[in-house]
C-alpha cells in the first residue's frame, strides 16, 4: 500500500486507529514501527487473514491516533528520520535514504 489520498481508519481489537500501511512483509511493518513510534506515536502491529496457508503472512500497520493521515505528513514533511532530518516520500517507501529531494533530480 503505497501512499494515497484517502484516510483510512477502523478498527483493531476494539480499539480505533488510523492504518499507515496494510498488507505489508514483517520488516517493512518494523521500519514503519520504528519510525512511526521515533515520531511519537502508539503504533498496533498486526497479522493480516491469508487466503490460504500457502499465502506469506502479511501484516497491517496502524496507529492509535486517529488525526494521523501518512501521505499528509510525509508530504508536509513532519515526521522526522532517526538522524533528525525530515521523511521524504523516498525515505518513506524506502527507496532511498536521501532525505533531500530535488525534482530536477527526478528527470
Amino acid at each position: 500500500m503505497a501512499l494515497g489520498g484517502k484516510h483510512l481508519f477502523g478498527d483493531i481489537e476494539g480499539q480505533r486507529v488510523t492504518f499507515a500501511e496494510k498488507g505489508v512483509k514483517r520488516d517493512r511493518a518494523e521500519f514503519l514501527k520504528k519510525l512511526l513510534e521515533h515520531n511519537g506515536f502508539e503504533v498496533i502491529i498486526v497479522e493480516d487473514k491469508r487466503k490460504s496457508e500457502e499465502d506469506p503472512q502479511l501484516y497491517i500497520v496502524a496507529v492509535t491516533d486517529m488525526v494521523f493521515n501518512p501521505t499528509i505528513w510525509v508530504y508536509q514533511r513532519k515526521l522526522k528520520t532517526f538522524d533528525g532530518h525530515k521523511v521524504t516520500p523516498g525515505y518513506w517507501n524506502q527507496e532511498t535514504e536521501d532525505t533531500h529531494p530535488q525534482y530536477w533530480k527526478n528527470l
